[in-house]
């Protein structure tokens, strides 16, 4: 088996978890969790469809059955948060929703839109992108990722520092290593030094 499938297994049930939840703590009532519902779980579902058609090569390679209930376990601590809405019945005020929403919404775009670029890209032989999203930031697909975790994360409103620690950790466990193992990579390219000092990192104008 590849990687991709134990990845798209897990997002694919990020839905049924969230109504589990749901019916666990009887939080049928709470619109804060129906938000999250809405977002994370069609997010799980934007990604087996993203997999598919446009997916990244990095997931494909095999891995066992064991490797793969590690990665299932990593992306549970994702779960942490409808479990605290739930189980905490917290319910985040309307800006946070809103808040919540468009931050989510921004990061699909950047996630989903630049991952298509690298795709189409690449189809027409290896080499440097620096054009759309890519022209200012190095990593336009981890920046929307980032924001679509922020978006989920926020929603446990006075909880939101555990979603938050989780982040950070897959931030600097898997995010930063793959960030800088592929700006090694493309420093093979003469023209690499240049698009570096004209464009961010990670994050727009800040990283």
């Amino acid at each position: 088996m590849k990687q991709r499938h134990f990845i798209d297994s897990h997002k694919g049930a990020t839905g049924l978890c969230i109504l589990g939840c749901m019916f666990a703590f009887n939080a049928w009532d709470n619109t804060t969790i129906w938000l999250y519902l809405a977002t994370h779980g069609l997010y799980g579902l934007l990604w087996i469809h993203k997999s598919r058609t446009f997916g990244d090569k990095q997931w494909e390679q095999p891995c066992s059955v064991l490797y793969g209930a590690y990665i299932w376990a990593g992306l549970s601590l994702y779960w942490l948060t409808p479990y605290l809405i739930c189980s905490q019945q917290i319910e985040a005020p309307p800006w946070l929703l809103a808040l919540g929403v468009a931050c989510f919404g921004l990061g699909v775009f950047y996630h989903f839109a630049s991952d298509l670029q690298k795709h189409t890209a690449l189809a027409n032989g290896p080499g440097l992108i620096t054009t759309g999203l890519w022209s200012k930031l190095r990593n336009p697909n981890y920046f929307g990722e980032l924001l679509i975790y922020m978006g989920f994360g926020m929603l446990a409103y006075n909880w939101a520092w555990v979603p938050a620690i989780v982040l950070c950790i897959f931030i600097g466990v898997i995010w930063v290593p793959n960030m800088l193992k592929k700006d090694r990579s493309l420093s093979r390219y003469p023209e690499f030094e240049d698009y570096k000092k004209r464009s961010s990192w990670f994050i727009p104008f800040i990283l």
